[in-house]
């Protein structure tokens, strides 16, 4: 008989019953198989432990003689999920100093720009994935709003001082945190920048995680270029808060519609990477000029609120373009409320920031910039996420698309 994590959200008392069946059965004689991520479970349940990836089985040991250390480590040294070739970045740390110790679980602490950004939640929780596969502890410190830069650096203050041994990190403000990044790095503890591709962070970091923002943009730069064949597209631009990010994501774009002829840019706002803001800049542009009938948007959050002024001002035909690939986000691509985004994967984003903090631990990274993949997501590959991979998605998606689809595929029949 096959259990999979047979008590992950259940009370003591449940857990108590389910064991007492497990041993039940194992008396009666029957094979049983555990699959969890609980290792003190494992422990006391099992008599041999195999580590499976990518379903080929890696290791087997007998339990016997096993602590939770050991199972840790030996869980902890296999590579979970695959990336590319890391390309060399400006400040590379070293790591001849870090202050993780070999058998003991690490600590990881996730630090986003903000809590108000589901697409930064969406990447925590693919960290988080990986993370109880290896058995390490993480926890997220952030202000409210990545606005808060002054929270983001006491937050960064602090957990310095703490005993963590990894610190996953994003920031709409690089040149404010760089000297306390600089001093997490001397302390040993391993530094990872994720949503981001910037090779020139002004302080050594031990890697960087993320898409090449001004390839994605100007990836939906050429989308917007096909669509809007036979016709003069009348752009406006929203942008992010001033920074890197909102430089190369609207560079991008631009870029690419740079030199078209029926392309032309009528206006830009910022939209402060928000809901709110995109709301705002969205109905200030179309109000101003209301000939435009395509707007691009620095990130999906901006995206979803420019959407909302486009039903209140009663607009149709226009082009509406994100980039992120937040759940919110390919739910309105489905409804038709947007029409595209660059869909950066956010949660195998974190996965992949995850395991390269646990390679960096174990020795096996050497630094450098690792991307994470991204493609253009519209009405026609849209269920290829909220239809067949849900899980991979946070906040999941409001409803079950799969029963959906089927019923109005049944429908159309």
């Amino acid at each position: 008989m096959i259990f999979d994590e047979p008590t992950r959200g259940i009370d003591v008392g449940a857990k108590v019953e389910v064991y007492n069946l497990i041993n039940e059965l194992t008396r009666q004689g029957k094979g049983v198989i555990i699959i969890s991520s609980d290792f003190p479970e494992l422990l006391a349940m099992s008599d041999r432990v195999a580590v499976v990836n990518h379903g080929r089985i890696i290791e087997i040991q007998d339990t016997r003689n096993m602590d939770r250390n050991t199972l840790m480590q030996m869980v902890f040294i296999q590579k979970i999920v695959e990336y590319p070739e890391p390309i060399a970045i400006a400040r590379q740390a070293g790591f001849n100093n870090l202050r993780h110790q070999d058998g003991k679980p690490p600590r990881i602490a996730f630090m986003p720009a903000g809590n108000e950004y589901t697409y930064l939640k969406s990447v925590g929780e693919g960290i988080k994935a990986v993370a109880r596969i290896m058995g390490a502890d993480v926890f997220t410190s952030a202000p409210e709003s990545g606005e808060d830069v002054e929270g983001q650096l006491d937050r960064l203050r602090q957990v310095i001082q703490q005993d963590v041994d990894g610190i996953i990190l994003s920031t709409h403000d690089e040149q404010a945190l760089a000297p306390l990044v600089q001093e997490a790095v001397n302390k040993g503890i391993v530094v990872i920048l994720v949503n981001s591709d910037n090779k020139e962070f002004p302080a050594p970091l031990h890697g960087v995680v993320g898409y090449r923002q001004r390839r994605g943009t100007h990836t939906i730069g050429e989308y917007a270029i096909r669509r809007m064949t036979g016709k003069d597209a009348i752009v406006g631009v929203i942008e992010g808060a001033p920074g890197t990010h909102s430089t190369e994501r609207c560079g991008g774009f631009l870029d690419a519609i740079a030199g078209r002829d029926n392309f032309k840019v009528a206006a830009k706002r910022n939209g402060r990477w928000n809901t709110e803001g995109g709301y705002a800049a969205a109905k200030d542009i179309l109000e101003a000029h209301p000939e435009i009938n395509l707007l691009f948007c620095a990130n999906d959050h901006e995206a979803v609120g420019a959407a909302k002024a486009i039903e209140e001002l009663e607009k149709s035909g226009i082009l509406l373009l994100g980039n992120d690939g937040d759940t919110e986000a390919l739910e309105h691509i489905y409804e038709g409320r947007i029409s595209a985004t660059v869909n950066t994967t956010p949660y195998v984003m974190g996965q992949i920031a995850m395991q390269v903090v646990a390679d960096s631990l174990a020795g096996k990274f050497q630094g450098g910039h690792v991307e994470s993949p991204l493609e253009i997501t519209d009405e026609h590959t849209v269920l290829e996420y909220l239809r067949d991979n849900p899980n991979k998605l946070y906040p999941k998606p409001s409803k079950d698309y799969y029963t959906n689809w089927s019923i109005t595929k049944i429908k159309k029949r």
